[in-house]
Order: structure tokens, then C-alpha cells, then sequence
């Protein structure tokens, strides 16, 4: 798989988490679950609540990457609510990331069945088709997301888009839907790093600046993103800069791959 992809998987699920939260349905406290032969067996939460407990549960556990407990979770919310779409789009989520693409397309094709016109679960199904080879069917998918007038997370699309078109190895394709994405939000930290990264590799040292000290100046900072910013200001014998940078490395994140990279001044590493 290419790196380029690879590094950004979990950022993707992070996103994905944030989206599914936000649609999942409030619940309130877990209630205490009575066997139906006892007494008090009166439950006032309906089995579609009881399903979105599971539900928020699995997402939770998903996202501390305990997958083998969210898959058991979304299983039982399903058991409960057959209908709950959420459910197998998310557990679609888990099989990607337990590298099971055969059932995380069954969930897929699931949900397009149970929620045909929704983009955010399309978004998501062309990102495993594009995790798994089958990038031009991927590209489609995503062509329809970002058509969709109505989609509210069109900028999450585009970058999927771009991320898939490096993996077909086409930059051109791949910077044209960052610079769409850009349009639509000029900070928005995964496109403004996938910019870096791909005016980096062009060898583009002043857009490369320009666009990874949008996220160095944020609290979106990573090891990964100030390395990057050090090894623009490397190329572009800027001194200052690269110590100041260098010296927040050392700082936050001193156990870091990229602070070891730093000591050995491995910069085309």
C-alpha cells in the first residue's frame, strides 16, 4: 500500500468517528439489563435505544482500537436492532481495520441498500474499495459523493479523492481535488498537510512552507508534521526556523520516530 495512504488511515477513521457520533442518537445512562424470566423485567428504554448504547459503545471502543470488543457491541446492537444502518457502516469500519475487505464490503453494500442516497456512507465504501485495489471503481464512487449538493463534508471527500488518486499514482489528479478541498476550507489541517506533502515531493519548497505553517501555527501539531516542517526549512536553508522547529520536536515529543530521525539529521530519510 502506498505510505503516502497508509499514514493518513487513521486520521480517516478519526474523522469518520467524529461524523458518526454527531448522527448517532443521544442516549442516556446505560440501564441495567434484567433477564426476561425475572420479576423485574420491566425496561424502560426501547430495544432502539438499547441498540444505540451498543452502538456508541462500539464506537467507543473502536476508536482505543480494541476492535475484537466494538466488533462484539455492534454485533449485539444489530442483534437488537436489525435496522440500526449505523451500526453496519461502522462495523464495515472494523473489518477494514482487521483487514477482513470481504466482510467490510458485505456491511457496505448493506448499508448503500439500507441508505442508498447517503454520501457519507458512500464516502466511506469508496475508501475501502481504494484501500483494496479497486481504485477506479473508487474514483467513481467518490465523483458522485463530491457532485452531491447536499453532502455537508465535501472537503473529506476530496481529500479521500486526492489520497486515492496518489494511490494510483496520478499527483496531477491528486492535487487538483486537494486544491478543491482547499477551497472550500483553508485550514483544514488534513488538506493543508496533504499539500505539504505533495508540493514537498515536487521539490516545491515555498508552497510546501506555506502550506504545513498553517497546521505548525494550530494544536494540530504531530511528530510527523513537525518533521516535515523541519525538513522544508532544511531545504530552504532557513536556520531559524529549523531550529525553532527542531527544538519543539525535542520538547513534545522526544520518544518519538521523527525526533530519532532529527538526531541522526536523517532529513531524506
Amino acid at each position: 500500500m502506498n505510505i503516502f495512504c497508509c499514514k493518513q488511515l487513521r486520521v480517516f477513521f478519526y474523522a469518520i468517528f467524529i461524523a458518526m457520533l454527531a448522527a448517532c442518537t443521544t442516549v442516556r445512562e446505560e440501564p441495567k439489563l434484567s433477564s426476561p424470566t425475572t420479576s423485574d423485567n420491566v425496561i424502560h428504554t426501547s430495544d432502539i435505544d438499547r441498540a444505540a448504547i451498543r452502538l456508541q459503545l462500539g464506537i467507543s471502543y473502536l476508536q482505543q482500537d480494541q476492535t475484537a470488543t466494538a466488533l462484539k457491541e455492534l454485533n449485539n446492537a444489530i442483534a437488537i436492532n436489525p435496522n440500526m444502518v449505523d451500526a453496519y457502516a461502522v462495523r464495515a469500519l472494523v473489518y477494514m481495520q482487521t483487514n477482513e475487505p470481504s466482510l467490510a464490503e458485505q456491511d457496505f453494500l448493506k448499508v448503500n441498500d439500507m441508505a442508498p442516497n447517503n454520501s457519507d456512507y458512500k464516502n466511506n465504501y469508496a475508501w475501502c474499495l481504494c484501500m483494496n485495489g479497486r481504485e477506479k471503481q473508487a474514483m467513481e464512487m467518490f465523483n458522485q459523493v463530491v457532485s452531491d449538493r447536499t453532502y455537508t463534508q465535501p472537503v473529506k471527500a476530496f481529500n479521500n479523492a486526492g489520497l486515492c488518486s496518489l494511490k494510483m499514482k496520478n499527483d496531477t489528479l491528486a492535487e487538483n481535488y486537494f486544491m478543491q478541498s482547499i477551497r472550500l476550507d483553508a485550514n483544514n489541517p488534513t488538506t493543508n498537510l496533504n499539500l505539504a506533502r505533495l508540493s514537498y515531493k515536487k521539490q516545491d519548497w515555498t508552497h510546501a512552507e506555506f502550506y504545513i505553517n498553517r497546521i505548525v501555527k494550530t494544536d494540530q501539531v504531530t511528530p510527523e508534521i513537525l518533521w516535515l516542517a523541519i525538513k522544508i526549512s532544511n531545504k530552504l536553508k532557513d536556520q531559524a526556523a529549523e531550529s525553532s522547529l527542531a527544538i519543539q520536536l525535542r520538547r513534545r515529543f522526544p520518544d518519538s520516530a521523527e525526533h530519532e530521525l532529527l538526531q541522526r539529521g536523517a532529513f531524506d530519510d
